[in-house]
């Protein structure tokens, strides 16, 4: 049922109406909007209780700004009512909706208003929600002692249209009143400037912010805080307590970046510092130290920040929560960089005196850089200067290799007793590469353990006793090259002079850095180029195949530095190769050289001859049949490489090399290994065909002077068998026809004789054993130069004949060879002079057969007989035309027989042809030892 009193003229109600809202409407105070409202509820309406509150978003709480009870005492109704989650109130404000309560009494929800219920009696309530554009500026209850007691429909009409109109005009008053009261940071700040410029030093600038601050802002205190770069360390450099009676025992004279290191990243990047109630924008661990630190339940930070290099902060500090406006916020950002503007003019003349310092520093290692040749004195002095200047720990220079795809550190120096920097950084991640590369800026790690740069060297540096570096760039502007590290022992901040320093520096020292590096560029080239021009031109000298092959595996393990260089080899057409060469350094990259590699199921073979150039492979890449004969404990990287001439040709062997697993070969390397294989693939290919030529040439030399003699033997024979025949044909003796089959007989047996010549020698020699009288073989030769020793009216004799021993060999080259021998003894001797055969056993195998004359030899003849033809196949030789032709051809021959043939001039200037011949045992003899 309603509450209203009796019933009265509509007119009326709607005359009332209108006068009320006309008059919230016109109102400019709160409390005569709060009294028109009650008084309307009063005279319109039967309650007991009547309850008017605004509603503090920040507090969170009703605040009650008048209203009736039945004993007439509005105290508590002026009283602050908490907001609790699940109190009725609270659904009011959040849902906006109007709620009725039967009993207020017994609603265990009502809070504080369940003891004022039942303190005045009041039994049924209704809860209004003073909203106005979704916002709730309060509530308005309204109770009676009646149970259950509810507006009824037209009277909750005309209460929402009053509510309603008093929250609008309380909202257009709260808006008035915020406009009014809204703080314009624009003007302190234009004043502050003003004043600042007349103010003699930093302090009393400093002061006169703080005083301002404090003014504008009005916390609880305001502070300035200085930045320590080389400790990182926060110290109170100006402060308002004084002025508000804090003691200075209060006081917090500073704390470390390191222990609010967040905080400290947010001011490096230029970020304002918010600590309000329920609210803050760092983290809650890293707050409530910051809190601790400062001792305040407020903050509001800005950061004193010039040149991208963080000098201190500005800040406001309360000591009960608060929520910071948006234009304090503004202030104190703004306050933060006229400190910074203004806090260069201090130390000017200190500035002034650190650049000419700085000046001075850099044209001395200018000129150091450019007057002395020695680069490493020269690094030395940049490090004691730029060490001493920004007072680092370690100065290192690093060199970026492109083979190795890492960082070199060719310098270092240290305090005492530091550790050094390893040889090699391993390569950086593309990240921190271009971070590198494109800065135009020295790169500073302020604490190593804390910092995400340079991630690959962190540990290096940590194990190295480093907590900061900073890093530079030597051809800023250009791709990586080298870098300058410096490091100090403890977290640090490398200011910006500090940077400007080493920026200059670390481009004069990448000037000496890229000379050396071309240096050593160019000495190793040349190193290498004189490597592969000293084992070419030793390559082309070398005539023998296996001096060739043993030459080159060694140039190869030198040239690479390997512990292991092996040639593998074989012959076209053929199933198994062999390791005719190898160089084993050590003893856990051996090989084994009696193996036969099977050419056909081999894998390394087959990849080597169907890769065109160099093949790189590690242990893990061979498999089980390899390692048999590659079988080095040690053996972790394998560089394999075929013997190849041209495409068209078939490779005839491979060269393997290999190292530890982490080797790495540079790329002159491999042009070196690459020439000196294809060097050796060509000579080897030289040495063969030239030894194949020459033997072919030979035999067939051999093989014409045999059939030549033999065709000479033959028109001889036939000769006198022609002669005979045509004696016998004239005769008419009956004994002449028994001589006649005598001379046929004879004439059959030499085709008998020449018959295994056209069968079994028709394109090299073959050996036969026979046996013969030494007296019938020394006849049968002396008849046959019987002809010329007449012509040439010679004295013969034959001495020491012994006609028991016989003579084993192959007769019909052993009758050539001595007939050749004795024909040029002939030749050569003067008319009328004598020719000697000597005739002496040297033991039961062998007989020495002489033969002296006292002919004119060539000298060159003599001496080439002995020693051979030159190397050069190309130089004119005695040998090359006869009799020199025909007697290396005896020689050879005589070799092959196992015999032997020289030419010696004695002292009396006799000319000595020697024969030795083998006496018949029934099997061929050896050959005695000289």
């Amino acid at each position: 049922m309603g509450s209203s009193k009796k019933p009265s003229n509509p007119e009326k109600q709607l005359a009332t109406l209108k006068q009320t809202l006309q008059a919230l409407r016109e109102e400019e105070t709160e409390d005569v909007l709060v009294e028109t409202a009650i008084a309307y509820v009063e005279e319109e309406c039967d309650y007991s209780l009547i309850w008017i509150a605004s509603y503090d978003r920040v507090g969170h709480c009703l605040r009650g700004r008048g209203g009736r009870v039945p004993n007439g005492d509005t105290g508590p109704l002026r009283q602050q009512f908490g907001l609790n989650p699940g109190d009725l109130m609270e659904q009011v404000v959040i849902q906006q909706r109007p709620m009725g309560v039967p009993d207020l009494r017994e609603e265990m929800r009502a809070g504080d208003w369940r003891k004022l219920a039942q303190k005045y009696a009041i039994q049924g309530a209704s809860i209004f929600p003073l909203r106005h554009r979704d916002q709730c500026l309060g509530v308005v209850i309204l109770g009676s002692f009646l149970w259950g007691v509810s507006p009824h429909a037209d009277e909750r009409t005309r209460l929402s249209m009053v509510f309603g109109a008093l929250a609008s005009s309380l909202f257009q008053l709260e808006a008035e009143r915020q406009r009014q009261q809204t703080k314009r940071p624009a003007e302190p700040l234009l004043a502050l400037l003003g004043k600042l410029r007349s103010l003699p030093d930093l302090s009393a600038r400093l002061a006169a912010v703080v005083d301002e601050t404090q003014r504008f802002v009005a916390p609880t205190r305001t502070n300035v805080y200085w930045f320590e770069t080389e400790r990182r360390y926060f110290w109170l450099r100006a402060s308002s307590r004084d002025g508000n009676g804090y003691g200075s025992g209060q006081a917090i004279t500073g704390f470390t970046a390191q222990e609010v290191n967040s905080f400290y990243q947010a001011l490096a990047a230029d970020q304002l510092v918010s600590v309000g109630e329920a609210h803050s924008s760092l983290k809650a661990e890293v707050t409530g130290r910051l809190m601790q630190q400062i001792q305040a339940r407020s903050l509001l930070v800005a950061p004193i920040l010039l040149h991208n290099e963080l000098h201190g902060f500005l800040a406001v500090e309360g000591s009960e929560p608060r929520i910071w406006s948006d234009e304090e916020k503004s202030y104190v950002r703004g306050a933060a960089q006229l400190i910074a503007l203004t806090a260069p003019l201090e130390g000017m003349e200190e500035t002034i005196q650190q650049v000419k310092l700085d000046q001075a520093l850099t044209a001395e290692l200018s000129t150091a850089i450019f007057s002395d040749y020695d680069w490493n004195q020269t690094l030395k002095r940049a490090s004691d200067l730029l060490s001493q200047r920004l007072r680092a720990e370690t100065f290192a220079v690093l060199l970026y290799s492109f083979d190795q795809e890492g960082f070199e550190v060719v310098y270092q120096s240290h305090g005492s007793q530091r550790r050094n920097l390893p040889p090699w950084l391993d390569a950086l991640n593309q990240v921190d590469w271009q971070m590198l590369e494109r800065s135009t800026d020295p790169v500073g790690i302020e604490n190593l353990t804390e910092d995400l740069k340079l991630m690959a060297w962190r540990q290096a540096f940590l194990d190295a006793g480093l907590q900061s570096v900073v890093v530079c760039h030597t051809a800023i502007g250009r791709s990586l090259e080298g870098l300058v590290v410096l490091g100090h022992d403890l977290p640090r901040t490398w200011n910006r002079a500090e940077r400007a320093v080493l920026r200059v520096a670390s481009q004069q020292i990448g000037v000496i850095l890229h000379q050396w590096q071309l240096q050593r560029q160019t000495e190793q080239q040349q190193k290498i180029n004189q490597t592969i021009q000293w084992g070419m031109t030793t390559l082309q000298q070398i005539h023998t195949l296996e001096t060739l092959e043993r030459s080159a595996m060694q140039q190869i393990a030198q040239i690479l530095e390997v512990p292991l260089a092996a040639l593998v080899t074989w012959q076209p057409g053929r199933n198994l190769g062999y390791i005719t060469s190898a160089v084993v350094g050590n003893a856990r990259f051996s090989i084994h050289l009696d193996a036969a590699v099977a050419l056909h199921s081999d894998s390394l073979v087959q990849w080597a001859k169907h890769t065109d150039g160099l093949l790189p492979l590690t242990i893990d890449d061979i498999d089980a049949e390899t390692r048999r004969w590659l079988n080095g404990s040690d053996i972790g990287q394998i560089l394999v490489m075929a013997l190849r001439t041209t495409p068209e040709h078939e490779p005839g062997g491979m060269v393997i090399v290999a190292d530890h697993l982490d080797r790495y070969w540079h790329e002159r390397q491999l042009n070196a290994f690459g020439t000196l294989v294809s060097q050796l693939a060509w000579s080897r290919r030289y040495l063969i065909l030239s030894e194949a030529l020459t033997l072919r040439q030979r035999d067939l030399e051999q093989i014409n002077w045999y059939k030549h003699r033999q065709l000479e033997e033959i028109y001889r024979a036939l000769g006198i068998g022609v002669k005979r025949l045509n004696e016998l044909s004239n005769q008419k003796d009956p004994l002449a026809n028994n001589r006649y089959q005598q001379v046929v007989r004879q004439l059959g047996g030499l085709l008998s004789a020449i018959a295994p010549v056209l069968k079994n020698e028709q394109w090299q020699l073959h050996s036969e054993y026979e046996t013969t009288p030494l007296a019938s073989l020394l006849k049968r030769a002396m008849e046959r130069v019987e002809p010329l020793i007449r012509q040439r009216q010679l004295w013969h004799q034959v001495h020491n004949e012994e006609s028991s021993l016989n003579i084993g060999g192959d007769l019909t080259k052993l009758e050539l060879v001595l007939h050749e021998v004795l024909t040029n003894a002939c030749l050569r001797s003067p008319a009328g002079s004598r020719l000697d055969v000597w005739c002496r056993p040297l033991d039961a195998r062998w007989l020495e057969l002489s033969i002296t004359d006292n002919g004119i030899i060539e000298p060159r003849l003599l001496e080439e007989l002995q020693t051979g033809r030159p190397e050069d196949l190309l130089a004119p030789s005695i040998l090359d035309t006869p009799p020199g032709l025909h007697l290396e051809i005896c020689q050879a021959l005589m070799q092959q027989m196992g015999s032997e043939l020289s030419l010696y001039q004695l002292e009396d200037g006799r000319i000595l042809s020697r024969m030795l011949l083998p006496i018949a045992l029934g099997m061929p003899p050896d050959k005695p030892k000289p």
